[in-house]
């Protein structure tokens, strides 16, 4: 893991990757539980028998769910040092580039693409790769911006 320990160390971060984290394997479980707490019950995520004559021969997580992994997975590639305050400011790009099937693994690339002074901190642009094990290409691509707010700001 990555520990980004000061301002000059996160900007210096800039241009650089950070790192990979451990593969996870996505199960039915798993997708089951998101389509349980989305409401986003399509038989293409949770109805094994009809998925395996869907489009993907099986069910896929969804992109969603695929996107609700940067948190944990990039926990395990980087960490801003000190007593800041994360807080997610929003995604500038998003795609979804390959189905996540059900019993794939999957892992996050991560890179600092940008790092902006603001009045209160620092505004980090982070892009998340997240790759499919054995897969051509990878399952989502997200670009994340990040506030780092000092304490008192």
């Amino acid at each position: 893991m990555r520990i980004l320990n000061d301002r000059d160390e996160i900007a210096a971060s800039a241009g650089t990757e950070l790192g990979v984290s451990s593969w996870i394997e996505i199960n039915q479980d798993r997708i089951d539980m998101f389509a349980d707490a989305t409401g986003d019950r399509q038989w293409i995520h949770v109805d094994a028998e009809r998925a395996a004559e869907g489009p993907f021969g099986t069910t896929i997580a969804h992109g969603y769910l695929t996107l609700s992994l940067l948190p944990f997975l990039g926990a395990q590639v980087f960490a801003f040092a000190g007593d800041l305050a994360r807080v997610n400011y929003g995604l500038n790009r998003v795609r979804f580039m390959a189905p996540v099937r059900v019993g794939s693994r999957v892992r996050i690339r991560v890179e600092v693409l940008e790092v902006t002074d603001i009045e209160k901190g620092q505004q980090v642009t982070l892009q998340h790769t997240v790759e499919i094990e054995g897969g051509e290409k990878p399952a989502c691509i997200a670009e994340a911006v990040t506030l780092l707010m000092e304490p008192g700001a």
